[in-house]
């Protein structure tokens, strides 16, 4: 089973890579970020994943097994052991509950074009079917009287525990049940985040910039001020942030969107240490966390802070938008401020898609299907580096190894948008960095090149057919190399 588990290893470090790994699970086990019956990667996974050899693993498994952390069971894998008070096994609570019963392109379909390369859709032909008509098939047959009832407005308890423990294993997300909401994507969380915080006295939303503008959109219809804070290619600017007057910030600080800076280790202890000094918070959009490289791919930002951090993720990008199935993880007291608001809005999501969902977690099929993911965008940006190079010479693309887009800085002379418009005539649809931008006018011209919908041979085409326009551009806005 294709299992993952969010670990990091310090290669410059004088702790042999065996103890590292075992004292990071113990921190995990012990904190309560792994749950009781949590199954981990097989050795084999792990260190694939972590890039070292198996026996570095197959060492620390031992001797966490030999202290009582894990269990191992011929067939079943390694989990975490009982330790008398944990809640019980993901499997077993599944037959338990059986027994007892904002985002779309605002400026046209792209019908029109061959190429679509803008920013806000999503890869649905890779859609699971197969493996998620399997779940919700039993589901259904599991279903009970207290299953096919009303939910709770919260979410259903054995999806919230499921999920709870997936996302501690995989983004080393700190969380207990209780205070983690099922909701109808993100932007149902972000909408109760601002009227939550509208009601506590805040007035303004400090955000990326660039950033998602049908966000900042979203958030000024909640009747809070956004707040532009620039960012550098170590994320967010939280001297900035500090100067801004406001107390809670949404950000993406695993890859921020849009140009893929993921935020340096200093500054996210810097952003923390801002959060307790003005008894604000920090709302972390982890958007795009399933197309990220495992190796080396900081925890979430939550996990060094549960009390000052609001966790915030959908299946809109892994899965399909149509399913509206999101969640946020928030501090308890927050939590509670949500549930309220939340009970007057509706009576929940649908309580049989939360149960397929439980369960395609719970078998493994959203793993299986993330490193399916993997594979492929990273095949798709490769390809995009390549054919950008070729035909967009003195473009820069930043960022890291993962996400849907790649963020193409142009050289100072060129004028963005006659290059989109060159774009356009050659059935090449996409956007520029200052459809993403707030205030902050001081970054060169760019291109935001989404990859989300068009495989690697339409991105060669396309990429050259983007490349062609850029050619054509007035003499003096492109350099001699395009010639």
């Amino acid at each position: 089973m294709s299992w993952h588990l969010a670990l990091e290893v310090d290669r410059a470090s004088r702790v042999p890579l065996a103890l590292q790994v075992r004292d990071s699970v113990r921190r995990l086990v012990e904190d309560g970020t792994l749950r009781t019956g949590t199954r981990l990667p097989s050795s084999r996974q792990l260190a694939a994943d972590l890039g070292v050899s198996r026996s570095v693993v197959v060492e620390a498994y031992e001797q966490l097994a030999a202290e009582g952390y894990l269990v191992t069971r011929r067939g079943s894998g390694t989990s975490v052991a009982a330790d008398g008070g944990g809640l019980a096994p993901v499997d077993s609570a599944l037959t338990a509950a059986a027994s007892t019963s904002t985002s779309a392109p605002a400026d046209g379909d792209g019908s029109e074009a061959a190429w679509d390369l803008r920013t806000g859709t999503s890869n649905l032909l890779a859609f699971p079917r197969q493996e998620w008509i399997r779940c919700v098939t039993a589901a259904l047959a599991d279903a009970g009287h207290r299953e096919l009832s009303y939910s709770p407005p919260a979410g259903v308890p054995l999806t919230r525990h499921i999920l709870a423990g997936y996302l501690g294993r995989v983004r080393g997300v700190r969380t207990r049940p209780e205070d983690l909401m099922i909701t109808s994507g993100f932007a149902q969380g972000l909408a109760l985040l601002c009227r939550v915080l509208r009601d506590r006295g805040h007035r303004a939303l400090a955000v990326e910039d660039p950033g998602h503008p049908g966000e900042r959109e979203f958030i000024a219809s909640a009747h809070l001020r956004p707040v532009g804070i620039p960012v550098d290619a170590e994320g967010i600017r939280v001297d900035l942030l500090e100067r801004s007057g406001a107390r809670v910030v949404l950000t993406t600080p695993g890859h921020q969107f849009p140009t893929g800076a993921c935020l340096s280790p200093a500054r996210r202890e810097q952003l923390i240490s801002w959060a307790r000094a003005v008894d604000g918070y920090v709302i972390e959009d982890d958007y795009d966390n399933a197309y990220q490289s495992r190796a080396g791919q900081p925890s979430a930002l939550q996990s060094l802070a549960p009390d000052r951090v609001v966790y915030a993720g959908s299946a809109s990008k892994v899965l399909a938008p149509a399913l509206r199935l999101g969640w946020v993880a928030a501090p308890s007291e927050l939590m509670a401020s949500l549930e309220h608001v939340r009970a007057g809005w509706d009576i929940g999501c649908s309580g049989l898609e939360q149960l397929a969902f439980a369960r395609f977690i719970d078998t493994g099929a959203l793993d299986r299907h993330q490193r399916r993911l993997r594979a492929e965008f990273g095949r798709r940006r490769e390809v995009v580096r390549q054919e950008t190079a070729r035909h967009l010479p003195g473009t820069r693309v930043l960022g890291g190894d993962g996400g849907l887009q790649a963020y193409l800085e142009l050289p100072p002379a060129v004028d963005e948008d006659s290059l989109i418009r060159a774009a356009r005539t050659r059935s090449v649809l996409i956007r520029g960095g200052r459809f993403h931008t707030l205030t902050d006018t001081s970054r060169p011209p760019a291109l935001v090149l989404s990859y989300a919908t068009v495989g690697c041979d339409g991105l060669v085409r396309g990429i050259a057919e983007l490349g062609a326009a850029y050619r054509r551009l007035p003499a003096g806005q492109v350099g001699a190399n395009a010639s």
